[in-house]
């Protein structure tokens, strides 16, 4: 397990949260992520293997190393991304 993420993504709400975040993409080979939604709903895909999810303040997602997936913003929300060189603790 990891401590602190060695890079977090800015923190995006219903009306910034980039194009790239809500179409197909992965991490890199190595790079964990987990999604912490700081108010509000967000809609998490994964698409191997095949899973849904709707995160909250209180559930994190964990996004595995070169996992594809996307998300999809549930008004209202804010949210941000962390990125770990080791599986995290959510």
């Amino acid at each position: 397990m990891s401590g602190a993420p060695y890079r977090t993504s800015p923190v995006f709400d219903e009306t910034t949260l980039p194009a790239a975040l809500q179409s197909e993409h992965n991490t890199k080979a190595g790079v964990w992520g987990v999604i912490r939604v700081l108010e509000g709903q967000l809609h998490y895909t994964v698409l191997d293997p095949p899973a849904e999810h709707i995160l909250t303040p209180e559930n994190p997602g964990l996004i595995l190393p070169e996992q594809k997936h996307f998300v999809t913003a549930l008004w209202p929300m804010r949210m941000q991304v962390e990125f770990y060189n080791e599986a995290p603790a959510l």
